[in-house]
């Protein structure tokens, strides 16, 4: 069978050295839409380097777009890539990210879960440099077709969203040219820039990144709730419930509570239709 969950399991962690300076870091910043107005000091601690300091979710990017799916590829995981739908991302940070770095990424598969007609994959991808470790990334992989070979279920990652109105709602523009700067920061998948191929994928236009309206959405928490401090999170968990375009707006519903915030976000222009969910930002 396509998956072996024993031989994921058993497999020895790949192993590679990454690296990133200013440069990364501010192109991914961009590629989120950071730096509108461009002079406004609070944009500046994402776009100048003398002031820069990294979002969390750059963690997702580091090494060129390898260090959200390193562990993909490995033994015991043979599937159908048309099958496969990035289901959630969970971001656990050590220690704020250096503005440049050298480091050495370790992924593996650290768990899989049968939910019947699909199975899930949890990636696993670690980084550390001289000083110790950085973050721990994991990328919940949801595979149609492939459940049902007896195989835990797994946990249940669920929120239920307060009863009460959100303590802020935010709205965040998505640019007509995000995606096809956002991918430079090493998501080439074509569906996000081709037109002929979103539409094969069963799309009008091409899609934003799934992991664009993270990170959007990680900015706009720090901005709003957070003093713009990026040190004070911790961790970072979304699951990808929608899709969502260039051109639209995405609504940002933040609910604060005790050393957390969650949050819900719905594209604005289509009835609030849900983008992510289950989305929780940890900090001191």
């Amino acid at each position: 069978m396509p998956i072996d969950a024993s031989a994921a399991l058993a497999a020895e962690p790949r192993r590679a050295e990454i690296g990133w300076d200013h440069k990364d870091v501010q192109l991914y910043h961009l590629g989120l839409g950071a730096g509108t107005p461009a002079t406004d000091p609070d944009e500046l601690r994402y776009t100048l380097e003398s002031r820069l300091q990294v979002l969390p979710s750059f963690a997702t990017v580091a090494g060129a777009g390898t260090a959200a799916f390193g562990g993909m590829g490995v033994r015991g995981i043979d599937v159908d890539l048309t099958a496969v739908l990035h289901g959630g991302q969970t971001v656990r940070v050590h220690r704020p990210i250096p503005v440049t770095a050298r480091a050495v990424q370790t992924s593996k598969v650290a768990a899989v879960y049968d939910k019947g007609k699909a199975a899930v994959i949890v990636l696993r991808t670690e980084a550390s440099d001289d000083d110790g470790p950085l973050w721990t990334n994991d990328a919940q992989i949801f595979v149609r077709g492939e459940g049902g070979f007896g195989g835990e279920r797994g946990p249940s990652d669920r929120l239920t969203v307060p009863e009460r109105a959100a303590d802020r709602t935010v709205e965040r523009p998505i640019r007509d040219d995000q995606a096809l700067l956002y991918r430079l920061s090493g998501d080439w998948n074509p569906l996000h820039a081709d037109p002929a191929f979103a539409k094969l994928a069963g799309f009008d236009r091409p899609i934003l990144h799934g992991l664009c309206t993270y990170g959007m959405t990680l900015k706009a928490v720090t901005d709003t709730l957070l003093d713009g401090d990026v040190s004070r999170i911790t961790a970072y968990r979304t699951r990808f419930a929608g899709v969502v375009f260039p051109g639209e707006t995405l609504r940002i519903r933040m609910w604060a509570e005790d050393g957390r915030v969650q949050v819900t976000v719905t594209a604005a222009e289509r009835d609030d239709a849900p983008v992510l969910a289950d989305t929780r930002v940890e900090h001191s």
